[in-house]
């Protein structure tokens, strides 16, 4: 590796711990890339790539040369499709919370993935990145949170607001993954650290807290997620529909 030859593509997904399917991506083989100035890296065990570089385009992690988070964004997207590409945007952009990680910035903010576009506009992927950009939001904390939040819009339900600090009642705050206040319906997205004991008391805690305050919480669970939602979305619209919300 050198100034001229950066880990990239499935490498860089990998590296970066981007959330996302990325095809291919653990397959054998080491994705390098040059610029288009100089000729593509043969080698056992390479896959070479040549294209155009920006001077912000190439960084380090941990003294390697890879291509930024932006670029290896733009680069895997031909590869992925459009709701893979929102999932790595929406960990793009998402805000960090301070208590819990050790940074205070999010990786990249919409306009540098724009400019990142608008730089390469006639790369391959660029198409189905731009409709990724535009359906891409920040504050989703998961991929769950964002395919769900993406099924949901397909099936015709309204737009949830997406980790918004909610007051239920005087002291009471809560955050819920998606939220409908004008429908008083939340949704929490549980992975595998909701099985553990202390968590179980702290989600109980707060379902009481939602339905003290007259609102529906609903709890979805990988289970809920096949077949796009199909489950999570019909939980969902059934609360939306009990809290007097009907479809146009």
């Amino acid at each position: 590796m050198s100034p001229f030859s950066a880990a990239s593509h499935a490498t860089a997904f990998l590296l970066w711990e981007f959330p996302g399917f990325l095809p291919g991506s653990h397959e054998t083989g080491i994705h390098i890339s040059r610029p288009d100035t100089m000729g593509i890296p043969r080698r056992r065990g390479v896959i070479g790539h040549r294209g155009q570089f920006f001077e912000d385009e190439i960084t380090t992690l941990n003294g390697l040369y890879i291509t930024s988070r932006a670029r290896t964004w733009l680069d895997c997207a031909r590869k992925m499709d459009i709701d893979e590409i929102t999932v790595v945007a929406d960990h793009l952009l998402r805000i960090p919370r301070p208590e819990f990680e050790n940074r205070t910035a999010p990786y990249c903010t919409p306009g540098e993935l724009e400019e990142m576009l608008d730089r390469h506009w006639g790369t391959p992927g660029i198409r189905k990145a731009r409709l990724a950009l535009e359906q891409a939001c920040v504050g989703a904390d998961s991929a769950p949170e964002t395919r769900l939040r993406l099924a949901l819009g397909r099936a015709g339900l309204p737009i949830p607001e997406v980790n918004v600090r909610t007051e239920l009642s005087p002291g009471v705050v809560r955050q819920p993954d998606l939220g409908y206040r004008l429908w008083r319906v939340a949704v929490e997205y549980e992975g595998e650290g909701h099985s553990q004991r202390e968590q179980i008391v702290r989600d109980i805690q707060r379902e009481e807290d939602f339905a003290r305050a007259g609102w529906t919480l609903i709890r979805v669970s990988k289970r809920h997620m096949s077949t796009d939602a199909t489950t999570a979305v019909r939980k969902i619209r059934r609360a939306l529909e009990e809290h007097g919300w009907t479809p146009k």
